[in-house]
């Protein structure tokens, strides 16, 4: 047992005894299907603290030789799975964390003290079959590939870390990709190789250095988006065990929307708030939010203008393909945006092709961002919401028309404010400060068509729904009518108490808004 080779099973046993752990040991079953295949060769990237080294730590322990993890998996989902006896303990396994090879090498390459550090483990187990003065790893475990026969899988930890720390020179970062692809492309030894990090495989050009692996990110996920973060039911599960408000817990942590699971948590905030029994931003408080601001702060035609919409609850359209990677060759906005994508701070529907901000933690962290400058125009509007919303919630029609032009006002310079879309992103920021108390719906689907924005109370606030219907050119008491003729207020299923039915309207020749206020109890 080792610490790169065969790592014993007491990291995996520390997370299954801790006070929350969710069971995700059938992700086991998805890499067992590509073991010794032509697919044996997997990317899987995520934001950080989602887990990603926990699940390198559970694949350790179940493929591991020399360990006896079948007690530690035992009542777990793998178990029940028909190739958990097949390969359970069967292999060899190198266990390589980047992150701590990098710092560690000091002046030295990292892949040259990686060479060192590994050669030496392995020589101890099999130091007859390769000669003493071997420093090419590769070399190494192909020669005790020949005299033994023996696979190996690679779990790669934080492979991206030399992408990310020495993002100024391209020649490490290369050097760096063509050790790995020495070391696992067409090589007899290698079982299966399971990489994960923050960023998929960096391109260079038309390819890839690391060609042979398939990708599963932020922006496709494919069959391990069960495993990406918490789905629905475990966080509904950890809420009664910790009788905590799924529904606010919906509101702070939720957002993550993949191809087949909607609803995908942060894991990492999720297991604090539940542990601490509080909500808060458990997530981006392990770094500082200036990391945000430099991308936010890029200069590319259209990013503030796109960042403004998704504050106010939109979406916007992006090309994830033309990324490269990494986390300095930004060529259009579109790189920016999917760079945000990967590191967690925004969302992704890939059938839409389009990003959001997830969540009220992300939400928060946005607004940490553009509170140190350069944003004051969108700030203003922020801090001006409580007014905007007490003022809403007395029926004062007069006042919220005045405090949605004065959030036009400042938003103009960077939105465009040409139609409902525009109306309604303003409108959403105007009333920020109701996220506290409220889950705010863009398009809201009532069965009878869309409700432009919808406040739905959380259960604690004891605040009334807001269901607001936007015009363009038209009138405030046309948008009232649509409200009822279209019914939208039976949309709002269990919700039983008072409704703030709200139309607003913007006036193109006069440059003002037109508000109606009406109550109705359900």
């Amino acid at each position: 047992m080792g610490i790169y080779l065969n790592p014993e099973n007491t990291a995996f046993r520390k997370t299954v005894h801790s006070e929350i752990y969710v069971d995700k040991t059938n992700l086991i079953a998805c890499t067992n299907k590509y073991l010794n295949t032509r697919d044996q060769f997997l990317c899987v990237s995520r934001p950080r603290r989602f887990g990603k080294s926990m699940t390198l730590e559970m694949l350790a322990a179940y493929y591991s030789r020399g360990c006896d993890s079948r007690e530690l998996f035992r009542g777990y989902k793998i178990e029940h799975h028909a190739s958990f006896e097949e390969h359970l303990n069967r292999y060899d396994v190198i266990f390589l964390n980047m992150q701590r090879f990098l710092s560690r090498a000091k002046e030295q390459k990292v892949t040259d003290y990686l060479e060192k550090m590994v050669i030496a483990e392995i020589r101890k187990e099999y130091g007859a079959f390769f000669s003493e003065e071997e420093t090419d790893l590769a070399v190494v475990l192909e020669q005790i590939y020949v005299e033994t026969g023996r696979t190996y899988i690679f779990l790669i930890d934080e492979w991206d870390c030399v992408m990310r720390e020495k993002q100024e020179s391209e020649a490490v970062q290369r050097q760096y990709l063509d050790f790995l692809r020495n070391l696992l492309k067409d090589q007899p030894y290698v079982a299966l190789a399971y990489m994960t990090g923050i960023l998929p495989v960096k391109k260079y050009g038309s390819h890839s250095a690391l060609n042979m692996f398939a990708e599963y990110s932020m922006t496709d996920q494919d069959v391990f988006e069960e495993y990406t973060g918490f789905t629905e039911d475990e966080v509904r599960d950890l809420c009664e065990r910790f009788s905590m408000d799924y529904a606010e817990t919906e509101s702070w942590y939720d957002g993550y929307r993949l191809m087949e699971f909607k609803h995908i948590y942060n894991p990492k905030s999720v297991s604090e708030a539940m542990r601490r029994h509080r909500f808060s931003n458990y997530w981006t408080s392990t770094e500082t939010y200036e990391a945000l601001k430099v991308y936010m702060d890029m200069d590319f035609d259209g990013l503030r203008a796109d960042i403004v919409r998704m504050l106010g609850g939109g979406e916007v359209k992006v090309n994830t393909r033309s990324f490269q990677n990494d986390m300095r060759t930004f060529r259009t906005k579109d790189d920016v945006l999917t760079l945000l994508i990967h590191l967690g701070y925004l969302a992704y529907d890939s059938g839409k092709r389009a990003a959001f901000i997830p969540n009220k933690e992300i939400v928060e962290e946005f607004e940490n961002a553009m509170s140190v400058g350069g944003w004051q125009e969108v700030m203003r509007v922020l801090q001006a919401s409580d007014r905007l919303l007490e003022d809403t919630l007395s029926g004062n029609a007069q006042e919220v028309a005045k405090g949605i032009d004065r959030a036009h006002t400042e938003v103009a310079s960077i939105l465009t404010y040409d139609d409902e879309n525009s109306l309604a992103c303003a409108v959403s920021l105007a009333y920020y400060s109701a996220r506290q108390n409220y889950k705010i719906i863009r398009e809201f689907p009532t069965g009878r068509g869309f409700a432009d924005v919808v406040f739905l109370p959380l259960p604690a606030s004891g605040k009334p729904a807001v269901v607001v219907e936007l015009k363009y050119d038209k009138s405030a008491g046309c948008a009232i009518t649509q409200i009822k003729e279209k019914q939208y207020v039976q949309a709002l299923e269990g919700y039983c108490g008072e409704i703030l039915l709200v139309g607003v309207n913007y006036d193109r020749d006069r440059k003002e808004h037109d508000c109606v206020i009406e109550k109705m109890q359900t």
